[in-house]
C-alpha cells in the first residue's frame, strides 16, 4: 500500500515552536483551561488579524454559539446562513432556538449571493443576524454583503473558520462583521488539534463571551450563576499549540498557494475542469484546492481513483437546505450552490505534501481523460 496522501492534516512547526509553549505550560502546572497561552493566544490572534478583543474557546461552533448569543439572537428570531458550508455553522442557530433561512451562493465567489441576500430581506425584513461563511478559504464580497446588512441594520457574524490567513481589499476575513470566528480544528490551515476564537471590535462584548465560557461564574467567594452558562473555554495546553502555529501562519498559506497553483498548471486545461474562483480584491489562503467538472469525467470517477491509490479527497460541501435536517426551513436563491455541489471537488491539499505526492495526484487524475 502506498503512503496515504490526506485532504488536510495537522502540520506541526520544524521549529518546535508548539512543544515550546506546551513545555512551559506542563513546568508551571498551568493544564486546565485559563493560563498565559490562553490570555497570550488571545492577544497574538487578535493582533494578528486586527482586531481589538478575542476570546479562545473549545471550537469554532462554541464562537459561533456564543456570537449568535451576544447579538441578541433569540427563540424564534430569523437568522441568514449560506446554503453551501459545513453544518456547524448553522447547528449554533438551532442551539438558539432561532429559524435558519438559507441563502444561495454566487458562482464568483462560491459564497452568499447578494442578489439572493436581497431578496432574503424583502421577504424577511425581520430578520437579526447574518452569518457569512468565507468558504475553502475564499473570500465572501464584504463590501456589497455589508452595504446590504448595514442597511437593514442588523448584525453580522463571518465565519472565517476556513479563512484564516485570507485577505478582503487587504484586510482579514473575520474583520468586517461585528463578530468573526476562526477554527483550529485539525484540518485547518493552523490547528491546536480543536478550538476556535471569537474576534471583535466591541471588547465589552468579548468580555461577556468569556465570562458565558466560563459557566457564567459570577465574582463571588461561592459558587454562584446569574446566567446560564457553557464549558467553552480553550485549555492552556492547546492554546499552546496555537501559539506556535501562529507563527507558521503565513509559511501555511504560501504552500496552500502553491498546492493550488500546482494543480491548475497541471489540470487545467483538462476538458471541463474549471478551479475556484479568484477575484482581483480577493487574496486566499486557499485552504483546501477545489474544482468543478463539466465533461465526462465526473467528481465520483476522481474520487474513487484516488481512493484506489490510497489519497483522500472530498466533495464540495452538500448545501443546507438539502441535507435532511435542515430541509424544512426555507432557501433563497437558485441553484447555484446546488451545482457546485454536483460538479465539485477538494483535492488534496496538505501542507506537507511534496512536489511528488502532487504528481502522484496529478497523475491519476490525468489518466482518466486519458481514457
Amino acid at each position: 500500500m502506498k503512503d496515504r496522501l490526506f485532504l488536510s492534516s495537522p502540520h506541526m512547526s520544524d521549529e518546535g515552536y508548539e512543544m515550546e509553549y506546551i513545555k512551559e505550560a506542563f513546568d508551571t502546572n498551568w493544564i486546565a483551561p485559563l493560563g498565559e497561552n490562553v490570555n497570550q493566544f488571545e492577544k497574538e490572534l487578535a493582533t494578528k488579524v486586527g482586531s481589538e478583543a478575542a476570546a479562545a474557546l473549545s471550537s469554532g461552533t462554541a464562537a459561533i454559539h456564543l456570537a449568535l448569543k451576544a447579538a441578541g439572537v433569540e427563540e424564534g428570531d430569523i437568522v441568514f446562513c449560506p446554503t453551501l458550508t459545513f453544518s456547524a455553522t448553522v447547528n449554533p442557530v438551532i442551539y438558539q432556538k432561532a429559524i435558519p433561512v438559507f441563502i444561495d451562493s454566487d458562482y464568483e465567489t462560491w459564497n452568499m449571493c447578494p442578489k439572493a441576500l436581497e431578496e432574503a430581506f424583502e421577504k424577511y425584513p425581520e430578520v437579526k443576524a447574518v452569518i457569512v461563511v468565507h468558504l475553502y478559504g475564499l473570500s465572501a464580497d464584504m463590501d456589497k454583503i455589508m452595504g446590504i446588512c448595514n442597511k437593514h441594520k442588523v448584525a453580522v457574524i463571518e465565519d472565517a473558520a476556513e479563512s484564516l490567513g485570507t485577505y478582503y481589499k487587504g484586510r482579514h476575513t473575520g474583520t468586517f462583521g461585528d463578530y468573526g470566528i476562526f477554527s483550529f480544528n485539525g484540518n485547518k490551515i493552523i490547528t491546536t488539534s480543536g478550538g476556535g476564537m471569537l474576534v471583535s471590535n466591541n471588547e465589552e462584548r468579548i468580555a461577556k463571551t468569556r465570562f458565558w465560557a466560563t459557566q457564567s461564574r459570577d465574582q463571588a467567594r461561592h459558587y454562584q450563576h446569574s446566567e446560564l452558562g457553557f464549558n467553552y473555554r480553550m485549555s492552556n495546553v492547546v492554546a499552546g499549540i496555537g501559539r506556535g502555529q501562529l507563527k507558521v501562519l503565513d509559511k501555511r498559506v504560501e504552500k496552500k498557494n502553491y498546492i493550488l497553483e500546482f494543480y491548475k498548471k497541471e489540470l487545467g486545461e483538462l476538458d471541463g475542469v474549471e478551479f475556484m474562483p479568484s477575484n482581483e480584491w480577493d487574496q486566499p489562503n486557499y485552504w483546501l484546492s477545489s474544482m468543478t467538472l463539466n465533461g465526462n469525467v465526473r467528481p465520483i470517477d476522481i474520487m474513487e481513483a484516488l481512493e484506489k491509490e490510497n489519497i483522500e479527497s472530498r466533495p464540495v460541501w452538500k448545501p443546507m437546505h438539502l441535507q435532511p435536517f435542515f430541509e424544512k426551513y426555507d432557501f433563497v436563491g437558485t441553484d447555484v450552490s446546488e451545482k457546485l455541489f454536483e460538479n465539485g471537488i477538494c483535492l488534496p491539499s496538505d501542507t506537507k505534501l511534496t512536489d511528488d505526492d502532487l504528481g502522484r495526484v496529478v497523475e491519476i487524475i490525468k489518466g482518466l481523460w486519458e481514457r
